[in-house]
């Protein structure tokens, strides 16, 4: 089950890094053809539902195989779990609101996640292969939803989303962590990575900065998403 230690921006590091961008390229170089072609949408659409679905579902089978699954650990609550539902939801109803959250939620923080991982392991491991294809794929679905259904995205939105996210905050911080001893969405402590969480100070300050970064990321998202999006198409 281990394996040699995670070590951040090496050449395992990097590719993922590559594989990332090189994703975000090509969907922004084709998006014309993905939003005009349907069968092509669609085929892209459930290969990305089902790297979702498998690689969380596989991730429990592995922890409970190998006698590490618990509540306090396991439970798909922090962001990117969270946007791994909404995302899989979404790509299955359309909904729009889901949309929206699963895009304010999951293309920076996913993001940032890749790029400073909290992982133990590195490649050929399992956690390597878990972290990094899950991260990679939440945060191409929050763009793939948005951008090829043409979605707007205003500032209403966001403050919706922003609003969801304090009263999720709410719950995990003051119910769900204190009950079972988690720290899911890294209110009880910062990662064990180097992090920009690192940056926020502790106590309430490091709250209000948690709360302050949130919805500087989420402005950004909705005036660059708006900005590459002022010549979308009509949506389908």
């Amino acid at each position: 089950m281990r394996g040699e230690p995670f070590t951040a921006f090496g050449l395992s590091h990097l590719i993922m890094l590559a594989i990332y961008f090189f994703g975000i390229i090509l969907f922004f170089i084709s998006r014309k053809k993905i939003r005009s072609k349907s069968t092509l949408y669609n085929i892209i659409r459930w290969l990305l539902f089902g790297i979702l679905v498998f690689s969380e579902i596989i991730y429990h089978i592995w922890a409970a195989v190998n006698g590490i699954w618990s509540l306090r650990e396991h439970i798909p609550l922090h962001l990117c779990g969270i946007t791994g539902i909404t995302g899989a939801i979404a790509l299955f109803n359309h909904n729009k609101k889901l949309i929206r959250i699963t895009f304010f939620f999951g293309l920076i923080p996913a993001f940032l996640a890749v790029v400073t991982p909290e992982l133990p392991y590195d490649f050929p491991h399992f956690r390597y292969w878990k972290f990094f294809i899950h991260h990679i794929v939440i945060s191409w679905v929050s763009l793939f939803l948005a951008a090829a259904n043409s979605i707007e995205i205003t500032l209403k939105s966001l403050l919706e989303s922003y609003g969801y996210i304090l009263l999720y905050a709410a719950l995990i911080g003051f119910f769900v962590n204190p009950v079972l001893g988690s720290n899911y969405l890294y209110l009880a402590d910062t990662p064990t990575a180097d992090t920009p969480l690192d940056l926020l100070g502790s106590g309430l300050m490091y709250y209000f900065n948690l709360c302050l970064l949130a919805f500087i990321v989420f402005f950004i998202q909705y005036k660059v998403y708006n900005f590459f999006m002022r010549n979308k198409q009509t949506p389908k």
